[in-house]
């Protein structure tokens, strides 16, 4: 891995300026009048995000060097790849909390809001752990084979995720909840008492769910480049394009059913990755004397950047070769109208019984 670059509080500043400045873009041109996003919208948006990324990594280019612009480019492409998957998950809440498609994109972009947070917290506690103790490539990399063994297995979180799990539980325990949404408020007042609407139940599901990805996504992208900068802004750029992928891809995602044996393929390579620089880095006393294990081959980014786009593009091909079969057979889900997403149907009521007042 290439040695992370020096980065002065200025360019931080910068960058979190210019997220902090495509967040109120977002605001004031899609959030102000709340709406159905549009396929073509969505795909303008897309379009933006990934150029923004592509700006983003010529300047690394050109101010880093080629092996940083490398590094950024494959933790970009591994992020947004992992964000594909994900989408499964914000389906599953979206429609079982029967959230309005003119609020979705609402829901996402705080969700977005509160998974960057949630990983700047992680990224920082990860880039002192990578700089103190080589001993967490172990660590990280046993998740990434873990990780990578329930996607190949298909019991990745997708399948097993529960949008009614313990907090959402928790919550509906400390407030009580409407039975209806009250356009995009958190909570309103009823009785002279404070009640939470679906919508913040729906933000604590989201909540929930970016924090079990990160699980996922940090330890991927630490085996990729050990920049803490590269790392956020990695990040930052897959989750900010997230949002209008959700209402491009729709319903198109469930056609990639090939998908999860990708990133099987992904997570295991980098997982396979670390547990090679940690031998590289190895200070245990009980392999090979607490000495680095200098034998053994170190993959640079370059390779890394191959093989993802590789695997990703095999993945695509055959997921939609099989869909096109199975749509010829009459064995296969139709495809989706119009790239609609598939929660914009109208799904059962959120469950909140019990809570509404009388």
């Amino acid at each position: 891995m290439p040695p992370p670059m020096s980065v002065p509080a200025w360019v931080w500043a910068a960058a979190l300026a210019g997220l902090l400045a495509l967040i109120l873009l977002d605001l004031v041109v899609v959030d102000r009048k709340p709406h159905k996003i549009t396929v073509r919208e969505a795909a303008k948006w897309v379009v933006f995000y990934i150029g923004c990324a592509v700006a983003f990594g010529v300047g690394v280019w050109i101010f880093g060097g080629s092996d940083q612009a490398a590094a950024f480019a494959t933790g970009y492409i591994t992020e947004y790849s992992l964000s594909v998957d994900n989408l499964f998950i914000f389906m599953i809440i979206m429609a079982n909390f029967a959230v309005p498609a003119i609020h979705q994109h609402r829901v996402l972009l705080i969700g977005i809001m509160m998974a960057l947070v949630m990983r700047g917290v992680f990224i920082a506690v990860g880039a002192q752990a990578v700089q103190n103790f080589s001993w967490i490539f172990w660590i990280f990399g046993g998740i990434l084979i873990y990780t990578a063994w329930k996607f190949a297995t298909d019991k990745q979180e997708s399948e097993e995720y529960d949008p009614n799990g313990g907090l959402v539980r928790l919550v509906r325990k400390l407030f009580p909840v409407t039975d209806d949404y009250h356009g995009s408020h958190l909570t309103i007042k009823r009785d002279g008492r404070r009640w939470a609407t679906p919508m913040f139940i729906v933000i604590v599901a989201i909540g929930g769910a970016d924090l079990v990805f990160a699980v996922d996504s940090i330890p991927a992208i630490f085996g990729i480049t050990q920049d803490a900068f590269l790392v956020f802004a990695a990040n930052a750029f897959a989750l900010m394009g997230l949002r209008q992928l959700y209402f491009l891809l729709g319903g198109l995602v469930e056609k990639l059913v090939y998908l999860s044996h990708g990133l099987a393929v992904i997570l295991g390579f980098i997982g396979a990755k670390l547990v090679l620089h940690a031998l590289h880095e190895n200070e245990l006393p009980f392999i090979n004397g607490g000495e680095h294990v200098t034998w053994v081959p170190e993959i640079n980014n370059w390779v890394s950047l191959g093989v993802i786009v590789s695997v990703l593009a095999v993945t695509t091909l055959a997921s939609l070769h099989k869909s096109r079969r199975d749509d010829r057979e009459g064995s296969g889900t139709p495809a989706a109208e119009g790239g609609t997403p598939a929660v914009e149907a109208e799904p059962p009521a959120p469950e909140v019984a019990g809570n509404a007042p009388h």
